[in-house]
């Protein structure tokens, strides 16, 4: 798997692949790994805001 696919389905963007496997652990570490892409772009946009306005 590429990783804009993955990254892709961490933002809801691409369906998500039915043939990866299921368990409880992939599922929190996607959480994991949702959450901190998240948080890097919103802290991105916090910077170039910065940046544009002083």
């Amino acid at each position: 798997m590429g990783v804009w696919r993955q990254i892709g389905e961490y933002l809801w963007i691409v369906k998500k692949d039915p043939n990866a496997p299921h368990s409880k652990w992939i599922g929190y570490m996607h959480f994991i790994n949702r959450l901190s892409v998240l948080l890097f772009l919103l802290a991105l946009i916090i910077m170039i805001i910065r940046m544009i306005a002083g």
